[in-house]
């Protein structure tokens, strides 16, 4: 089962993934890439150079013992990140 979040996190990226994150206080490190993918829409853009993406990440983590499948999304026009969604 999901839960939706929404909520902003600080990722670290390396070679252009997620490699790890801090949500709710918590230092989560990806040990794998389950998905990515790229939606583009029209009405995202703020401006002409904004391309309209937001990159989606499903992966595995863990912080410390704890580990779960997670939704990440980076938006193109704000460079910020969310954790959009956990799985039990």
């Amino acid at each position: 089962m999901s839960r939706l979040y929404g909520d902003p996190i600080e990722v670290w990226v390396r070679d252009g993934r997620p490699a790890q994150f801090v949500w709710r206080d918590r230092l989560y490190t990806v040990r794998e890439i389950e998905d990515h993918w790229v939606v583009a829409r029209e009405w995202w853009k703020t401006s002409d150079a904004d391309p309209g993406e937001r990159r989606f990440w499903r992966v595995g983590a863990a912080a410390g013992k704890e580990v779960g499948t997670y939704e990440l999304r980076f938006d193109t026009a704000s460079g910020g990140w969310l954790l959009l969604r956990a799985w039990d």
